[in-house]
């Protein structure tokens, strides 16, 4: 099997081919994840909360993203691997291209941010140093103490049409994938109607290109709690290469993400 590349990930959009993602943190879960043929593996500063059991994202460094990279990225050998910057690991350009650099270095083939417009210089950046860059907008859960709470993004028209403006900055910037967490469908289709890079959603309805689901949500096996935005698919396999194997039949025939999965 063709190893996934940007190239590719793109041709997926270009031709509606949905593209599945789940998060990974070590080699065994990162090979039974990728034997089954999932595009896209993210070492998620979620191992925050699903590995260390934190209430959030923000104790995660940059040395445990680029721990678990090093693991997930032995395991695999078709799947595209997407590390996390972890919190203030990219404060500043040059921080960030230092920070980029290890996890590069651990066997990320792009690595991820959470933010808009002032990121947009340090997206550049990246770009002229041969970094690829995955963006983040919506719910983006290093900011969770400014929202006050892990909450949907994007509800008002003020609000909707910020993202929207800045996930054309960040594509004009150069990211060549973007993830929309916990925004409304209608919002998340039209960004992705509007950009011509990769849209992955997670709790942001079925008309993105992909989706992403934290892999302990996908499993049912979280220590804290279910997001509305995840399927138990062990549940309803008891098997767990079958959940992944169905998880992404359903990304792809677009039963998953239902309403029930969707915010208005």
């Amino acid at each position: 099997m063709k190893k996934v590349t940007t190239s590719s990930l793109l041709k997926m959009k270009q031709e509606s081919t949905k593209i599945t993602a789940l998060t990974a943190y070590d080699a065994s879960f990162a090979k039974l994840f990728d034997e089954q043929g999932i595009d896209v593996l993210l070492i998620g500063d979620s191992l925050g909360m699903v590995l260390k059991g934190d209430d959030d994202t923000l104790t995660v460094s940059l040395e445990d993203i680029a721990y678990h990279t090093r693991s997930v990225r032995k395991g695999v050998e078709r799947a595209f691997v997407v590390a996390d910057m972890p919190f203030m690991s990219y404060s500043t350009p040059e921080q960030t291209y230092l920070s980029a650099a290890q996890l590069m270095r651990a066997g990320a083939s792009m690595v991820k941010v959470e933010g808009g417009s002032w990121l947009l210089d340090t997206i550049k950046g990246l770009n002229e140093r041969s970094v690829p860059v995955c963006g983040h907008l919506g719910l983006t859960p290093q900011s969770v103490h400014v929202f006050g709470g892990f909450k949907v993004q994007g509800r008002d028209d003020l609000q909707a049409e910020r993202i929207l403006e800045q996930a054309k900055e960040l594509e004009q910037a150069g990211i060549q994938l973007l993830v929309l967490e916990c925004i409304p469908s209608d919002l998340a289709a039209k960004i992705s109607q509007s950009l011509s890079i990769p849209v992955i959603g997670i709790g942001a309805g079925a008309q993105t290109d992909g989706q992403i689901l934290v892999m302990h949500d996908m499993f049912g096996i979280s220590a804290n709690y279910m997001p509305k935005f995840s399927k138990n698919y062990l549940q309803q396999t008891n098997n767990m290469r079958e959940a992944v194997s169905q998880y992404i039949q359903e990304v792809q025939d677009g039963s998953f993400p239902s309403d029930e999965h969707s915010f208005n």
